[in-house]
């Protein structure tokens, strides 16, 4: 019993903690978002928290709000006055007993402008995270390049069909910059079977081919799989050939900026896939698999793991600007309808509409959880 326990410890420090400490920071800024902006437009807040579930531990600020991290620490919440739920549902039986001095102060009776900036700062906290940390990174650390020279093409490739050439220098991929041939190869990794638009330059001359990257299966260092794209092209790698290139501030800004819009976009096409048959359910990931990925990541280095905590905290903002009610994006669909209607949706429309968000995220969280589990057992078969 007492072994069981100490070959727990290990994994709880390797996969758990690093998961934790990565889930808070993203969740606790996306939170904040809400918060502050509630406060500058005169909100009154009753609960701000970490967590869901029962209290852990907790505090009350001179404003009357509760601070606390709870026992379930798989997102967070703020609660504001006279509302019946974490969801921003107002409670008619509370808003009707409450002190009539604090109605201005209710989120319900702010105008449509004033609750859509609310909702929508959360989901932009957590972009503005993203940018401080990748903008921070690169102008700390700078970043390690190739020259984007092509040396070989796989004969009977996808290269070699759409007509690239060895000596070719690939300048653009869909219309993001190629600074060195790492960013060719993530650019293409990142499209399996959909096309992309190359922008090259031969012989002094530049020329643009089209292309659609292969879809195959890899095994990350960690084992994991991962669907990625292939064109059958290859690097030779001299040891003059690497080189640290460091940015300055302006440079580092347009360049966090396109990598900020490389992420969006190459996530909603990765969602998009799903729509149209292409989509591979064993990339989904849940809680499970961020806290191995995150306790993997971990290994590489805190560097490695703030970067992830980056990519993390993008992809969570995102995935809140879904118009699912339950998520930022269904509260922002509905006063997006109410500014337009110039009246609010009925309460019964509203409340079928959380109760089937709700159902709808409780349902992915299954899905994930389970699509966590029966890839790991399956990998442990193999």
């Amino acid at each position: 019993m007492f072994a069981s326990v100490l070959a727990f410890v290990p994994w709880l420090l390797s996969y758990v903690l690093p998961f934790l400490v990565v889930l808070t920071v993203i969740v606790f800024v996306h939170e904040m978002g809400h918060y502050l902006v509630a406060r500058w437009n005169g909100i009154a807040i009753q609960t701000f928290s970490i967590g869901f579930g029962p209290e852990l531990v907790g505090w009350n600020d001179k404003r009357g709000t509760r601070w606390k991290i709870s026992a379930i620490p798989l997102g967070g919440y703020v609660r504001f006055v006279g509302d019946m739920n974490a969801a921003s549902v107002p409670d008619p039986d509370a808003v009707e007993n409450l002190d009539p001095e604090l109605a201005p102060h209710l989120f319900a009776n702010k105008n449509v402008w004033q609750r859509i900036s609310v909702v929508v700062a959360g989901p932009l906290a957590n972009v503005i995270l993203t940018f401080v940390i990748l903008y921070a990174l690169l102008l700390g650390y700078g970043r390690y390049t190739i020259p984007p020279v092509i040396t070989g093409v796989t004969a009977g490739s996808v290269a070699e069909q759409a007509g690239l050439q060895a000596g070719d220098t690939v300048i653009a991929v869909d219309g993001y910059v190629v600074r060195g041939f790492e960013d060719f190869q993530r650019f293409v990794a990142t499209s399996p079977a959909r096309q992309v638009s190359l922008a090259i330059e031969r012989n002094g001359a530049p020329q643009t081919l089209t292309l659609t990257p292969e879809a195959v299966e890899v095994q990350d260092r960690f084992g994991n799989n991962q669907r990625i794209g292939r064109i059958g092209v290859s690097r030779d790698v001299a040891d003059n050939d690497v080189t640290l290139y460091r940015p300055g501030p302006v440079e580092a800004l347009g360049m966090t900026v396109e990598e900020i819009r490389f992420i969006v976009q190459r996530t909603g096409a990765f969602l998009g896939d799903f729509f149209v048959g292409r989509g591979d359910v064993e990339q989904l990931g849940g809680p499970v698999k961020v806290a191995k990925v995150s306790g993997e990541v971990a290994t590489l280095g805190v560097v490695a793991l703030i970067n992830l905590t980056a990519l993390l905290s993008l992809n969570i903002g995102i995935f809140n600007l879904l118009p699912v009610p339950m998520l930022d994006g269904g509260h922002l669909m509905y006063y997006l309808i109410e500014a337009a209607r110039r009246k609010p949706l009925s309460m019964r429309i509203q409340e079928m509409g959380f109760r089937l968000g709700f159902a709808l995220v409780l349902a992915l969280t299954v899905f994930t959880l389970f699509n966590d589990t029966l890839f790991a057992y399956l990998r442990t078969l193999n």
